[in-house]
């Protein structure tokens, strides 16, 4: 990220589709072209890791999200027939329905798995699992494991197969050996889309921006095969949980709820599993986004019984004796850090030590006094991405209707040197962000269409009606990408 760019924040699961999710098919490519013909040449991504919802709660730190796998190229592979692809159910536009896509989807990759089986040649499928045998051996026994116990939690299976005693473990491994080629094949499948797609996109001369958690899931199959690297009790229980304390977006603070590293393990290992986690982040994306970076300076811990986050306390974490490890494998540091929330001194500092590209909101730019306030884009400096909005927050439009205070507005208004409804405040803050001095501006795709909160894809502190935002088909794309590609020449971006 040498040159000033630009490019746009769509999640996969967003894309359009028939198949009632955005996938890795047609729509994925379409959008590429869109991308291409608005002289983006960044696409920034959400995490692509296994989830029945929140990308951000996964069940594998290097598997992938098979939901998004395209019917419509597993036809084109020969897996499945037109008739199978066109009889799909009808999904309605807008939002995801889950549990309706889960189902749909597993009912077609059933069939596909087995003409796979039937016909395709094997030689690409077992170099695929060899080259990831560290981890997608684990991951597929993990997996199916889960359904043969009926999805209880891992801690709660039989202690041999909870604490994976061989000979146990090596009994089910050969009893429910189909089941695992099956995990297996989707996974496989996944690798061969997302790459597929990678390739095109970079020949069109777009760099993919992808996000790497700072957490897994508790249901996770890094903690049953590395339980060590994490607070547990003995008997495989989570200790202690991860979260905020209470800020701006909410009083009780965020329970993540997800495991606390053991850092004084990980550093014996010489921090072997976060390495092996950014070199797979490395192999899927161009750039990856670290979240939640201040974590790694200290965190917040809450006890597991706790039912919000408002009693934690902060701990240290491994700060620079990780980084150094991690920049000594990756000295190009392709790293985004998102530095957003409680930002310390120490925190400030070793960014600024380590020359990591920082983080930047318009959203947050208004607030309190704009003298000293990071965001305000005056105080913007070139090594940050600056972002209108992200995943957390609302639309600009949204924001701009619901939530922005009267004296925020006047500061806004006050900036731009004229007043602006909300019917085109976003293009506003979009000539903002790609007027900043920031190397690169990131504009979600929501706030380029100008749509409300109703497009948002997180509340941070709530459980439902997240992530399920979708592109609709009829959505006015070829007009804006008209402007964004005026906004980017302009301000030389392109």
């Amino acid at each position: 990220m040498r040159k000033r760019a630009s490019g746009v924040l769509l999640h996969i699961t967003s894309l359009p589709s028939k198949y009632g999710i955005g996938d890795l098919g047609p729509g994925a490519y379409a959008f590429a072209d869109f991308l291409a013909k608005a002289k983006q040449r960044y696409w920034q991504v959400l995490p692509l890791n296994p989830t029945d919802r929140s990308p951000y709660t996964s069940r594998s730190a290097f598997a992938g999200n098979t939901l998004v796998l395209s019917p419509e190229l597993l036809y084109r592979r020969g897996f499945l027939t037109r008739k199978e692809i066109e009889d799909a159910r009808v999904f309605r536009e807008g939002r995801i329905d889950y549990r309706s896509v889960g189902s749909h989807k597993t009912k077609l990759l059933k069939i596909a798995f087995e003409s796979f089986k039937r016909t395709a040649k094997k030689s690409s499928y077992e170099s695929f699992c060899r080259k990831n045998k560290d981890w997608l051996e684990d991951f597929s026994m993990f997996s199916v494991l889960r359904k043969h116990f009926r999805y209880r939690l891992w801690c709660d299976w039989p202690r041999e197969i909870r604490d994976r005693k061989k000979h146990a473990v090596k009994s089910l491994n050969s009893q429910l050996a189909g089941h695992i080629e099956w995990e297996k094949f989707l996974q496989y499948m996944f690798f061969e889309q997302w790459f597929s797609l990678k390739r095109y996109c970079n020949g069109l001369g777009i760099k993919i921006i992808g996000d790497v958690p700072i957490n897994v899931s508790r249901e996770s199959a890094d903690l049953w095969v590395h339980p060590e690297l994490f607070k547990l009790t003995n008997t495989k229980r989570l200790r202690v949980v991860s979260g905020v304390p209470p800020d701006s977006f909410s009083k009780s603070g965020q329970l993540w709820g997800n495991p606390v590293y053991n850092w004084q393990v990980l550093k014996k290992k010489g921090y072997r599993w976060w390495v092996q986690r950014i070199k797979q982040g490395l192999s899927l994306f161009d750039i990856i986004r670290i979240d939640h970076f201040r974590g790694f300076m200290a965190y917040w811990q809450v006890p597991a019984r706790h039912k919000t986050a408002t009693n934690g306390k902060w701990v240290n974490g491994p700060k620079e004796d990780f980084l150094k490890v991690l920049f000594k494998h990756f000295p190009s540091k392709p790293f985004i850090v998102e530095d957003l929330g409680h930002i310390t001194e120490d925190v400030r500092g070793v960014i600024e030590k380590f020359e990591l590209t920082c983080t930047r909101v318009l959203l947050s730019g208004f607030d309190g006094d704009i003298t000293t306030n990071a965001h305000c884009p005056y105080n913007h400096v070139r090594n940050s991405v600056v972002y209108t909005s992200t995943h957390d927050s609302n639309t600009i439009k949204g924001w701009f209707v619901k939530e922005a205070r009267p004296e925020v507005k006047r500061k806004l208004f006050d900036y731009l040197g004229h007043h602006v409804s909300a019917g085109g405040v976003h293009w506003e803050l979009i000539r903002l962000a790609m007027s900043s001095v920031a190397k690169l501006a990131i504009i979600p795709m929501q706030d380029i269409l100008g749509l409300d909160e109703r497009a948002r894809m997180n509340r941070p502190g709530t459980i439902r009606g997240n992530w399920s935002w979708r592109l609709g088909p009829k959505e006015k794309t070829a007009s804006v990408a008209g402007k964004m590609a005026e906004l980017t020449k302009f301000f030389g971006r392109g």
